[in-house]
């Protein structure tokens, strides 16, 4: 386990949910998009949504490895 400082952990906690919420809303947006006029720039929103997602819990798993450093 790494040790970092506290407001790198706050900070990651944050961009965690930013990106798990943020992916999310953007496959919704991509499948609203993908079943009305525009099939590409759905199916490309919902994979960069996807992705944004995956990123989100990849950095859940990385904050379980992480400790706080003792200031």
């Amino acid at each position: 386990m790494k040790a970092v400082s506290p407001k790198t952990i706050v900070w990651i906690e944050r961009f965690v949910w930013i990106l798990i919420y943020g992916g999310l809303l953007t496959v919704i947006v991509g499948l609203f998009i993908t079943r009305q006029d525009a099939p590409v720039l759905g199916s490309v929103l919902m994979v960069k949504g996807g992705i944004a997602a995956g990123a989100g819990v990849f950095l859940i798993w990385l904050r379980s490895r992480l400790k706080p450093k003792d200031s």
